[in-house]
Parts: structure tokens; C-alpha cells; sequence
């Protein structure tokens, strides 16, 4: 079964676009606020959401990223009070939402408990950076028969061998790892990068969407050459945080939109 977020990318390039995803960190100036935020992001026209959960030890985010992250958390944000409030407006929110998480929230709140609850938040897809692929069977089962994608990560390091290896078992798109290291802005990519993500594209049938560095429009145009489209982080939270509408808006290619924020 094809599930909606691959869906939603495959339209939007059949359309001659490339797929633009922003990252937010749930609870980073209150859930309220965050609400908010994923409704002026789909006014925007995102593609999807990715939605952070905050985690004390975010071995993967940037410094940006980890302190939105203690922010969120020092607002009292937690897992169920997320899934909650995008339950509550799931009615109002077309755009696929994507949760990024680390494993131990979930094996906290309870894999199977989670996966029941994020259904019912009408959640679209989920990344876990610091679940390997071998270790995919923690939760694969219980997404069986649901609409939720389990997004794979593929490293600069990534042999071709182990790339084929996490094709197969990847769903809604590739998630292709621009930086070795953490998240955070990059002042330029290497040739290396875009030939890196050429081989990606070339080897797989899913979509392929580049993440990880990329801080202003200019980047994401020349990194989305050739794949399907991008992921921005640190530069969408920075901008957030510093109520920089018009930084987030240069993405998106749109003119300034109406906002509660």
C-alpha cells in the first residue's frame, strides 16, 4: 500500500514542484503557539509538516534545534499532550504531519499505546533517528495497516549496498542526510553532497528529499536539483523563534499571509 505521504510528494513534483517540508519543535513557545504554526505552515502551501518532539538528549539536533527543544520543555510539553493537540485539529489540518521523535519518548509512552494514539492524531509519518534499520521491528509491526509512514535516514556514509538495504525498507521517502554531524545551518555544500544525492535518486524508487543544513532558499533550490524536494529545520525554528515571518515566507515563494502568531 502506497501511503499518503508518498503520495502528497509524488503529486506535488507531478506538478513540476518540488516537495518543500518544514520542521517546527511541538511545544516551543507553547502547544498553543504550535497549533497555530502548523496552520499558518499549510496556508503556506507546506507539502508536510515534521513536527519535533522536545527530548533532553537530542543526539541529533543542532544548537538551534536543542534549545527549542529545552524551551518546549521547559513549557511542560510532553508526548501525550502533543498527540493530543493534534488530535484535536486534525479536522482542520489537510497537510500530511510527520512526527520526529528519539526512541525512548516512545518506548516510554508505550509502542503499540503510541501508534494507537498517533492514528487518531491522524499523523502521516514518523522518523526516529536513533533507530537503526536492524532495529525497525520495534515498532514496524504495530504500523502495519496504517496510513503511517516510517521514514528512513540515509548518511553521507551510506554505501550503495546499505542504501539498497534501507530502499526496501523505507516508506513515504528517503530522508538523505546532507551534514555528518548534528542539524544547523551550513554556509555551502560540496560537490560530493549532490552527487551523493544523485546516486541516491538513482538507486531508489521512493522519493528522495535532502535535510540537514540547509538554511535559506538559494540552498534548498540548489540542493532539491536532481531529487524530489527538501526538509528545513534550524532556519524554520530560528526564524520562529525570532518571529521572522518573512524569513520563513522566502521558501515558499508566497506573498506575506495573515497570521496569529
Amino acid at each position: 500500500m502506497t501511503k499518503t505521504l508518498q503520495q502528497v510528494i509524488e503529486q506535488k513534483n507531478e506538478q513540476g514542484e518540488k516537495a518543500f517540508i518544514p520542521y517546527i519543535m511541538a511545544g516551543d513557545g507553547g502547544l498553543t503557539h504550535t497549533k497555530e504554526t502548523i496552520r499558518y505552515l499549510q496556508q503556506l502551501g507546506a507539502t508536510a509538516i515534521e513536527v519535533g518532539i522536545p527530548f533532553s538528549d537530542p543526539v541529533a539536533d543542532g544548537t538551534v534545534i536543542e534549545k527549542a527543544g529545552l524551551r518546549a520543555l521547559a513549557e511542560g510539553t510532553n508526548l501525550h499532550a502533543i498527540l493530543a493537540m493534534l488530535e484535536e485539529i486534525k479536522e482542520d489540518v489537510q497537510t500530511p504531519l510527520i512526527l520526529m521523535t528519539y526512541l525512548n519518548p516512545l518506548v516510554h509512552f508505550g509502542l503499540q499505546d503510541f501508534v494507537k494514539a498517533a492514528t487518531k492524531a491522524n499523523v502521516k509519518g514518523l522518523i526516529i533517528p536513533d533507530m537503526p534499520l536492524e532495529e525497525r521491528d520495534l515498532i514496524q509491526p504495530f504500523l502495519e495497516g496504517t496510513d503511517i509512514a516510517l521514514v528512513q535516514l540515509v548518511s553521507l556514509t551510506s554505501s550503495k549496498m546499505r542504501i539498497q538495504e534501507i530502499a526496501e525498507a523505507a516508506e513515504g521517502f528517503i530522508y538523505a542526510v546532507t551534514v555528518n554531524g548534528t542539524t544547523g545551518e551550513q554556509r555551502d555544500f560540496q560537490d560530493h553532497v549532490m552527487q551523493h544525492l544523485k546516486e541516491i535518486k538513482s538507486s531508489v524508487s521512493l522519493p528522495v528529499l535532502a535535510g540537514f543544513g540547509i538554511s535559506n532558499r538559494q540552498t534548498a533550490e540548489k540542493m532539491s536539483e536532481g531529487i524530489d524536494g527538501v526538509i528545513v529545520g534550524s532556519a524554520i525554528v530560528d526564524a520562529l523563534h525570532r518571529k521572522d515571518y518573512d524569513t520563513i515566507e522566502q521558501f515558499f515563494q508566497k506573498e506575506p499571509v495573515e497570521t496569529n502568531l
